[in-house]
């Protein structure tokens, strides 16, 4: 492959060889702080939209432009090495359902841009900062029936997911990502169609940047929701050859730690992520999660602790103050040992 060697996430492997990284939080529960209107999701560019908009957070790019800065900025100032561009749901698949599809690749441009500014602001030569342009798993799925009297049934295909995916990495890209983060997998086969369009476009472009990969477990049972242990899920995505490999969202850490410890395991010759949700969902709460700041970096202490964290951050109903307490907690341990592995052996063909 011809490709141009890493540019400014160069430093990234090197990093998370000398300390555990740190990833922000929920963008979502940030935003829900800000208890914003109908009005302040249409703005003035979509007020005569056909379509109630309010939900769409990715649409806030355009039209609350400074609530994402500050989130953003939020999580730098609590301490975040690398913060996600506000793009979960910006592909044309999911835009479609509130009659965007077609500004699914400015949108991504634009939400790599608000990051790239809010870094820049940020970053020093002794604390580089990062942006991972985040890939979402689409509200559909090309594995799993979303009709339960007719298993067979899919509502999308693989190439429609694939040239959905191709739009979003080609606008996150333009717009200043320094890295991609296919996340929240739940589906294996969509997350293959994420991993098959971004190197589609690392061959067409010639720039290759590194990937994360972070699946999701959605119960004891230790599965994804397509059927996948943690260890069957690194060996079909192991071939994308990703910096990091990880789990997110759907548990607290208390019920993560398991399959974080077979993923770990499986997965030895790569860094290895970790942000999950603050516990369990509790509607009385202010984030709308059980665990405060002091509680889920407490438990992120243990897995550093326990030498299992590269990368270390949080999901849903985590906030700046949880980024904070995490990292305080984790930088007291040293990151998980790995070889020069996956990534290294890229650099080198790459280069």
């Amino acid at each position: 492959m011809d490709a141009r060697p890493y540019t400014r996430a160069a430093a990234l492997p090197e990093l998370m060889r000398q300390r555990i990284v740190i990833l922000d939080g929920a963008m979502g529960t940030m935003i829900q702080r800000y208890k914003l209107s109908e009005a302040d999701y249409r703005g003035t560019r979509f007020a005569d939209h056909p379509k109630d908009l309010k939900g769409n957070n990715e649409l806030l790019v355009f039209t609350r432009p400074d609530v994402i800065s500050q989130i953003h900025e939020a999580y730098l100032a609590a301490g975040a090495d690398i913060i996600e561009t506000n793009t979960f749901g910006a592909t044309s698949v999911a835009q479609e359902d509130y009659g965007l599809a077609s500004l699914a690749r400015e949108m991504n441009v634009q939400a790599a841009r608000l990051a790239r500014a809010a870094c820049e602001k940020f970053a020093t030569p002794d604390k580089p900062r990062f942006v991972a342009g985040a890939f979402g798993p689409t509200p559909r799925t090309a594995s799993i029936s979303p009709d339960v009297n007719d298993p067979g049934a899919r509502n999308i295909d693989f190439d429609t997911l694939r040239a959905a995916y191709y739009e979003q990495a080609e606008g996150l890209l333009e717009g200043g990502a320094d890295l991609f983060l296919v996340e929240t997998i739940f589906d294996t086969l969509n997350a293959k169609a994420a991993i098959f369009a971004i190197d589609e476009l690392f061959e067409a472009t010639g720039e290759r940047v590194p990937v994360i990969i972070s699946g999701t477990v959605t119960d004891a049972s230790g599965r994804i929701l397509s059927g996948q242990t943690v260890t069957a899920f690194w060996h079909s995505v192991r071939h994308a050859r990703p910096i990091a490999v990880g789990l997110n969202c759907a548990l607290g850490a208390a019920l993560m730690r398991p399959y974080l410890e077979e993923l770990a395991k499986a997965a030895d010759d790569t860094f290895i992520s970790c942000y999950p949700n603050a516990g369990l969902p509790n509607p009385m709460s202010e984030t709308g999660f059980d665990e405060t700041p002091e509680v889920t970096s407490a438990l992120m202490e243990d897995f550093a602790r326990a030498g299992l964290l590269n990368i270390a951050g949080g999901c849903c109903g985590t906030t700046p103050e949880h980024i904070a307490a995490i990292a305080q907690r984790v930088g007291r341990y040293q990151p998980r040992c790995q070889a020069q592995g996956m990534f290294s052996r890229l650099v080198s063909q790459t280069a």
